[in-house]
């Protein structure tokens, strides 16, 4: 088992650096080096790679990553060595929210027949959530504004790393993150609609917040699992997580 996560290295450069682990749940998991750079040469921000998010697609393993202005590919064999996915332009941007919007945190998720990809972008210092989709991972829609504001605010750090999971068929929940460190902040929605956890007013959708930042839910021998950024902001965190139901409000005495 490998994670990929981004590291700062001299100054404020930025890299993907790589652990190893036979299972999951073991502490202390064996450091590997580095795992990619940012390429100028592929129009990446020089020192910008960040938030690298792996999934499997036709028995293939599929990267994608932010370069602090695009959302960018790669692609693996053995989820270890990655290529990027190029256009015929020859760059690894598959798309920009806006210039200086800072377009980053991707995830992907499959619903039904298309794939989501949600990440965060703060155009006018508004920071949001938003998604495209597609069929075959190459060619994307317009993007959709899917969460802003409500109780977490809209300033540029109030829809951090985005991340949404579908606990049974039709039911989406999204982990948006507004604080890192010992007071560390994210807050959970509901939809029936994966593109819709509400605009300027959460009502209908907001559940709870959860003090991590981060998170990312993982489905690992039968069991789900959270993981989420130390306190520190030195290293992962990971426990299991069970869903439970919302406790009914008693009845009214009459």
């Amino acid at each position: 088992m490998v994670v990929l996560r981004h590291t700062r290295a001299a100054g404020k450069t930025r890299l993907f650096y790589q652990w190893e682990s036979a299972q999951l749940t073991n502490s202390h998991w064996r450091p590997m080096g580095i795992a990619m750079q940012a390429d100028p040469q592929y129009g990446e921000t020089p020192g910008g790679l960040q938030a690298p998010f792996v999934f499997k697609e036709n028995g293939r393993f599929v990267m994608v990553y932010g370069d602090w202005e695009h959302i960018c590919s790669a692609e693996s064999s053995d989820g270890k060595t990655f290529t990027r996915r190029l256009d015929v332009a020859g760059r690894s941007g598959l798309f920009s929210q806006a210039p200086g919007a800072n377009t980053r945190d991707p995830m992907v998720l499959r619903v039904d027949q298309l794939w989501h990809c949600y990440y965060t972008a703060h155009p006018q210092n508004r920071g949001a959530v938003y998604a495209l989709t597609s069929i075959d991972l190459r060619t994307w829609s317009a993007s959709r504004l899917v969460a802003r504001g409500g109780r977490a605010g809209t300033g540029p750090g109030s829809a951090e790393c985005p991340f949404v999971v579908e606990t049974q068929p039709g039911h989406f929940y999204l982990f948006r993150t507004q604080r890192y460190g010992p007071d560390a902040q994210t807050s959970v929605y509901h939809s029936t609609d994966p593109l819709n956890f509400g605009v300027d007013d959460d009502s209908a959708h907001f559940v709870c917040t959860l003090p991590v930042a981060a998170p990312e839910i993982l489905n690992y021998q039968g069991q789900t699992f959270i993981a989420a950024l130390l306190p520190s902001l030195k290293g992962i965190q990971i426990t299991r997580l069970i869903w439970e139901p919302r406790p009914s409000a008693p009845a009214q005495k009459r």
